[in-house]
């Protein structure tokens, strides 16, 4: 039951279109700014990678996005129309016959979103009673035929098991298929290859991109590593501090790095050619803190190109090719990057403060 999702006559209009969309949080210590003014669109059959350390907000994104964010002490601005709706103004009640029937999202940990008193069967077949209105014996097929769909053996059997009887791999396969039981248009994986071995990892993300072709299905993955999205992603956004601070497809990013927060993520990626034991190039210092993050570009405490300019003033996404896009004011691979970089070696240090040497010139030619 992977039937392709024909394009209903809506092929040229964005499956999702978020604008400028703000998710804050009202805490005693003040307003927790976790999405500040993001902007970006899915189109049917594409995939988009959202990027970034913990805390840049991306799972927060995923959420306001999905329209599951707590009512209290949230204050969420700006538009996210799915498929021409806009969901920021949908109650919880319009938004269930939403939630698993059109756009599904998979959760970082199995364990935590599957009910481990109850089996696995009757996990799936729920959300098809709820919007599909199948029971008993077409519901029980239904079933099997999902958990075989997403590589599980014996599936009938495992009908009648609970979650800590699957393995971790497995049990990340039964909530994709929890999440696909109703065709959805969107899926949103949150991080759905963490804690997996390598091997299981390649496993889930081939099975997510068979699961997207056949289906016609937009996806966003959501992780903090860029190596996941590297051949996965049609279109990659790294966000920084609740902001995308880049956006380009996927080998442009890679080619022509412009943001020195990416060019760190991607210097941390291990490389085969590497000897065994070689320690991985990390970002100095901790991302700032969303209540009060000061003036100018927040990365300027760790970014090794830092000037005056970006103690105060906050760079904006601007162009610098055909759908390329990156928040700097002395980009990584230009003349003002390549010249701030020289000033800060020169100093032995950025003008945040941060120490450098010449092994820093190394490491961002070798990752250039």
């Amino acid at each position: 039951m992977t039937t392709a999702r024909p394009l209903d006559g809506r092929g040229n209009e964005p499956l999702l279109e978020v604008d400028d969309l703000r998710t804050y949080f009202d805490t005693p210590r003040g307003v927790v700014k976790a999405v500040d003014g993001v902007s970006l669109r899915v189109d049917r059959g594409k995939t988009l990678g959202i990027v970034g350390e913990s805390g840049s907000g991306k799972t927060v994104l995923s959420r306001s996005i999905m329209n599951l964010l707590p009512k209290n002490n949230t204050i969420r601005e700006g538009s996210v129309r799915f498929e021409g709706r806009e969901l920021t103004t949908m109650k919880n009640k319009e938004m269930r016959t939403i939630w698993g029937a059109e756009m599904a999202m998979i959760l970082q940990d199995p364990m935590t979103s599957l009910n481990p008193v109850t089996k696995i069967g009757d996990q799936i077949t729920e959300s098809l009673g709820i919007h599909l209105g199948e029971k008993g014996k077409v519901a029980k097929a239904h079933a099997v035929d999902l958990l075989k769909s997403v590589g599980i053996p014996a599936a009938e059997r495992r009908l009648g098991e609970y979650p800590h009887q699957l393995s971790g791999g497995m049990r990340q396969r039964v909530t994709i298929a929890i999440a696909l039981a109703c065709g959805p248009k969107l899926l949103v994986a949150d991080e759905p290859t963490t804690a997996l071995d390598v091997t299981v990892q390649r496993q889930i993300l081939d099975l997510l991109e068979t699961q997207q072709h056949e289906r016609n299905m937009g996806l966003i993955i959501i992780t903090h590593d860029l190596g996941v999205v590297a051949g996965r992603a049609d279109e990659i956004a790294v966000m920084y501090a609740g902001r995308i601070v880049e956006r380009a497809p996927t080998r442009e990013l890679f080619a022509r790095t412009r943001m020195p927060y990416t060019e760190g993520l991607l210097k941390s990626i291990p490389r085969l050619h590497q000897p065994s034991h070689t320690r991985l190039a990390a970002i100095p210092g901790r991302p700032p803190d969303l209540v009060d993050p000061g003036p100018g570009c927040p990365f300027a405490p760790r970014c090794n190109y830092a000037q005056d300019k970006c103690l105060t003033e906050t760079p904006v996404l601007a162009p610098h090719a055909a759908g390329h896009e990156a928040a700097c004011h002395f980009p990584v691979g230009t003349t003002a990057g390549q010249d701030a970089l020289a000033r800060n070696l020169a100093a032995g240090r950025t003008a945040a403060g941060t120490p450098l040497d010449s092994s820093t010139a190394i490491a961002t030619a070798g990752a250039a």
